[in-house]
């Protein structure tokens, strides 16, 4: 039961698209992460996700259309919906997702992490 700092975590993150794992809670991982470019197209069969912008801006791109989301903003992937995240400039996240949740979902790439490090 320690207060968890933010910004000294993302101080400590120097790459992209590499999540790593805050807390746990009820299953569910509370991840961080500094993402910059475009992420590979995937979706999650079992598991929603949800993206909060802690600093800068991303695009969730769907098959049919883009959402914004600013700093302070979240967005909500349901389960099962293709999406790609995409950020011009680095940009630092917060997601929920069960622990179970692999980044690239459906997907394997160079980017999946199956094993994720704690911060």
């Amino acid at each position: 039961m320690k207060t968890i700092n933010l910004e000294q975590k993302l101080s400590a993150i120097d790459d992209h698209w590499n999540p790593r794992i805050l807390v746990e809670l009820n299953g569910q991982d509370v991840r961080v992460a500094k993402i910059q470019g475009t992420f590979d197209w995937h979706s999650h069969e079992q598991e929603d996700e949800l993206f909060l912008v802690l600093h800068g801006r991303m695009e969730m791109q769907f098959r049919d259309h883009t959402e914004m989301v600013e700093e302070g903003e979240m967005i909500l992937v349901p389960r099962g919906v293709e999406h790609r995240p995409h950020a011009d400039e680095e940009t630092a996240i917060l997601l929920f997702e069960p622990s179970s949740t692999i980044n690239t979902g459906n997907i394997e790439s160079e980017r999946t992490r199956r094993e994720l490090a704690r911060i």
